[in-house]
């Protein structure tokens, strides 16, 4: 069965968060189950970069103000379509804003310009390609949905995932004349959200099935706390809603291969990770202390990862003889608050402000316990690599992260289960609490050393997750 998968980025080629990780593992670990899955992202320099000198053209004509065609490749082991529009996509910056940091101002049209080419993808713009199913991600996708919904059978069975609710795409009416859609899809049954055009809402109530990336998320977008305004929809639309957890990819997040780390190891002998904590004390000017409780930080500076809430924690964190690792950027108050505690506490404090994917591995192999107090979790990739690496998660019950992290409460200690700390509600007190419990468990070698057993025991591939979307897939195109 072939599908077209349709997002804003993919890892390798181009990534800002755990969307391009999701979007670059799903394809092969499809494939065990006669799932072909080829992913069109748009063409970045980046992505275009990576291009080999003779992949395939397929010119799709003018689109919003320039010539537009499509790239067919097989591009550092994936198969894509790479949307090549210069006048859209060709310039620095990253994918949705520009070197100063703000949104380019044309992202309405980018965006469309995506969707339209899935559209004509998904009806057989490509000679050989006849996907089943269109798989569109995100609000970047969802006039992929829109395009494909109004432009009448035939057409390919299409799903929508949302990664984030926070995130919505919503644009000015008046850019509906320059999309080419039907009067009528300007409409609280269609693209209409509130008097503007949502490419969220499009996706989500137009598609034949509707995902988010773990069922606790699936369950709490549908409360009004958590719909974030959709929630009326998603409650209409509970019969095509599922929540199927994402997975890690394995390869890339392997500890007994990883080329970032210092020492390799693996769950049947976890030692090794003494090497990778030294390593990160010596990289990040730590105080090269092996008994000191270390904590990690690997996430953006925002007050949904609830990082907001770290300095006041920091005291009893580091009262209790701890240490802070920190990889993120986000928020300048969050940062500015990390920066002046750790200026405070030479050697106790170690940060790091920018995008280094080495270090973040090097941090999940070398910190005792990772900090995830996210207010809200669609599911979260970082607990998964701390599992994988056997960091434990200290995490809010939220989301994915409730759906992937076995509180150590004492009833499972005396199981010999948990595999992190799981807290709410989320705020500092919890967080505080959560460091001091983790800080207790850390000082039982024992105990701690069964937590982070489980932890590197447990499945987080994809294996189980894409056995649920093959089968999706399978259900809706018949």
């Amino acid at each position: 069965m072939q599908v077209l998968s349709v997002v804003p980025e993919v890892f390798p080629l181009v990534k800002t968060g755990g969307l391009a990780d999701v979007a670059g593992a799903l394809p092969a670990a499809l494939a065990p189950h006669g799932i072909a899955m080829t992913t069109l992202v748009p063409g970045y320099p980046a992505v275009m970069a990576a291009l080999p000198a003779d992949a395939e053209a397929h010119d799709l004509g003018m689109m919003f103000g320039g010539e537009a065609r499509v790239l067919a490749a097989t591009a550092r082991g994936l198969a894509v379509f790479v949307l090549d529009a210069p006048h859209l996509f060709a310039r620095p910056g990253g994918p949705y804003a520009g070197p100063d940091g703000a949104d380019w101002g044309d992202n309405a049209l980018r965006f469309a310009a995506l969707g339209a080419a899935g559209n004509a993808i998904a009806r057989g713009a490509i000679p050989g390609f006849a996907p089943a199913v269109m798989h569109a991600h995100d609000w970047q996708g969802g006039m992929a949905i829109a395009y494909l919904h109004y432009g009448g059978p035939p057409r390919a069975a299409s799903v929508f995932t949302v990664h984030n609710l926070a995130f919505q795409g919503q644009f000015d009416a008046g850019i509906l004349p320059r999309l080419g859609l039907p009067a009528h899809a300007f409409s609280v049954d269609g693209i209409e959200h509130w008097g503007r055009v949502g490419y969220l809402k499009a996706g989500l109530a137009l598609a034949d099935r509707v995902t988010t990336v773990s069922p606790t998320y699936a369950a709490e977008i549908r409360t009004p706390d958590g719909g974030m305004g959709l929630d009326g929809l998603l409650r209409a639309r509970a019969g095509v809603v599922r929540g199927i957890l994402n997975g890690l990819d394995t390869d890339v997040w392997n500890p007994a291969t990883d080329r970032h780390l210092a020492a390799t190891y693996d769950a049947t002998d976890p030692r090794p990770r003494a090497a990778n904590k030294a390593a990160l004390q010596a990289r990040l000017g730590l105080n090269r202390d092996p008994r000191a409780p270390l904590f990690g930080v690997v996430s953006r500076l925002s007050w949904q990862k609830g990082l907001d809430l770290l300095p006041a924690a920091l005291p009893a964190l580091l009262g209790a003889g701890g240490q802070l690792a920190l990889l993120g950027a986000g928020d300048r108050p969050i940062e500015d608050a990390v920066n002046a505690a750790a200026a405070a506490h030479p050697g106790r404090i170690g940060t790091s402000f920018a995008m280094d994917e080495g270090l973040a591995h090097l941090i999940q192999a070398g910190c005792d316990a990772l900090l995830v107090p996210s207010r809200f979790e669609p599911c979260g990739l970082t607990q998964l690599s701390a599992l994988r690496y056997g960091a434990v998660p200290v995490a809010a019950r939220t989301g994915g992260l409730a759906d992937t992290i076995i509180d150590a409460n004492e009833a499972a200690l005396a199981m010999g289960q948990g595999t992190g700390i799981v807290f709410s509600p989320t705020n500092a007190e919890m967080l505080e609490a959560a460091i001091l419990r983790t800080i207790s468990l850390y000082r039982q070698p024992r105990i701690w050393k069964r937590l982070q057993r489980n932890a590197m025991r447990g499945d987080v591939s994809w294996t189980r997750p894409a056995a649920a979307y093959a089968a999706l897939y399978r259900e809706i195109a018949g």
